[in-house]
C-alpha cells in the first residue's frame, strides 16, 4: 500500500475543520503530507498537527496546481461548488462535507458502514451526508435489509454545534442572559422546530435534506418518510426519536441482537437498570448509540428507536476520514 499520500484539508481551522484534523491524528493514516487551507481571513494561522507546525495556506484558484491525490472540503457550499471542479480537474478526490453535492445523481451520497460500495462509481467528488442523516442511516440499514422499511417518521433533536460556532456561541452567551445572534430566539429553556430556512411545503431544508437523503443513501427513491428537526440546548451529540414500518414481521429479541452486530453500532437498551443513549454518552466517541428499542403496537410491524451520535464526529468529521480511509485502502 502507498504510503505518500498527498492530502489537502479545506477549511481546515472551523468546528468540524478541527475535528477532522483531530480525527486524521488519532488514525494515523498512510500519508506523506498533508496541506491545510481556510479562506483569506485565517490564512497564516499556525497550527501543531501531527508532531509538527504547519501554516494554514489561502485557498486560491492556484491551489491544487501542485498536485493532491484527495482533498476533504469542509467550507460550506459555496466554497465547494467553485473549488471541488478546479481540485478534480487537477486530478484530485474531494469528499465534500457541505450540501452543495449530495443530491446531484453523478455523485455518491456515503456512509461506509452502509454504501460503501458507492464509491466504486465515483467522477471525481464523494459527497459527506448530514449529520442528522448519517447515524440515522447506520441503524437503518441493517434492519432494511432484514426486515425491508416501507415508512419512516424522523423526529430529531439537535444540538446547537450543528449550527457550528455561532450555534455554540448563542447558548454559552444565552446563559449568561445575551440574546441571540444564529437562532431566531434564544435557545437556551427552548426548543426550536426549525433547522435551516423553511420551504414553500413548510417543511424546513434541514428536513427535506433528511428525507431526500436517507432515500438516495438506502436506494429506496420512494420511500415513504416525514421528519421534524428541532434544535435543542444541548452543547454536542443528536438525539433522534426514529419510528420505522417494516414490510415483513419481526421479533423484538432478533431487531436487538441484529443492531449488537452491526458495524458501527452500540446497543444500550436495558429499561430496568435506566440504560439508555445520552448526548453526554455519544459525545467524543464514532459509534451510533442505538436504545429504546421496542414495537409500535399501532401499526403492524411497527418499531420505535432512540438514536444518538456525536455530530461533529460521525456525523461529520469521522465519516469523511472513513471514506478517505477507504479509498486509501483500495489503492494498493
Amino acid at each position: 500500500m502507498r504510503d505518500n499520500f498527498r492530502i489537502a484539508i479545506v477549511g481546515s481551522t472551523g468546528l468540524v475543520g478541527r475535528k477532522i484534523r483531530e480525527i486524521l491524528q488519532e488514525r494515523q493514516l498512510p500519508v506523506g503530507e498533508y496541506v491545510l487551507f481556510a479562506s483569506k481571513r485565517s490564512a497564516g494561522q499556525k497550527i501543531e498537527f501531527l508532531g509538527r507546525e504547519y501554516v494554514v495556506q489561502e485557498l486560491k484558484e492556484d491551489s491544487f496546481d501542485s498536485g493532491f491525490d484527495y482533498a476533504i472540503f469542509s467550507a460550506g457550499g459555496e466554497t465547494s461548488r467553485h473549488f471541488a471542479p478546479i481540485a478534480v480537474e487537477k486530478g484530485c478526490v474531494v469528499i465534500d462535507n457541505s450540501s452543495a453535492w449530495r443530491m446531484d445523481p453523478n455523485v455518491p451520497l456515503v456512509v461506509p458502514e452502509v454504501n460503501s460500495a458507492a464509491l466504486q462509481n465515483h467522477r471525481g467528488i464523494i459527497a459527506n451526508p448530514n449529520c442528522s442523516t448519517i447515524q440515522a442511516v447506520v441503524a437503518l440499514k441493517p434492519l432494511d435489509d432484514a426486515y425491508s422499511i416501507r415508512r419512516v417518521i424522523y423526529s430529531t433533536y439537535q444540538a446547537v454545534s450543528g449550527a457550528g460556532k455561532p450555534g455554540v456561541d448563542d447558548l454559552k452567551n444565552g446563559l449568561r442572559g445575551l440574546p441571540p445572534i444564529k437562532f431566531p430566539y434564544p435557545i437556551v429553556n427552548n426548543c426550536l422546530p426549525q433547522i435551516d430556512v423553511f420551504l414553500n411545503n413548510g417543511y424546513t431544508k434541514e428536513e427535506e435534506k433528511m428525507m431526500a437523503e436517507t432515500r438516495k443513501i438506502l436506494g429506496k427513491p420512494y420511500l415513504r418518510i416525514t421528519a421534524t428537526t428541532v434544535r435543542v440546548p444541548v452543547l454536542n451529540s443528536h438525539s433522534e426519536s426514529i419510528n420505522i414500518e417494516f414490510e415483513k414481521p419481526f421479533d423484538i429479541e432478533e431487531v436487538k441482537n441484529l443492531l449488537k452486530k452491526s458495524l458501527g453500532i452500540i446497543v444500550q437498551d436495558d429499561p430496568a437498570k435506566l440504560l439508555y443513549p445520552l448526548a453526554t454518552n455519544a459525545t467524543g466517541h464514532d459509534e451510533v448509540l442505538v436504545g429504546r428499542i421496542r414495537r409500535d403496537d399501532s401499526i403492524e410491524n411497527g418499531l420505535n428507536i432512540w438514536v444518538v451520535a456525536d455530530n461533529l464526529r460521525k456525523g461529520a468529521a469521522t465519516n469523511a476520514v472513513q471514506i478517505l480511509e477507504t479509498l486509501i485502502k483500495e489503492e494498493k
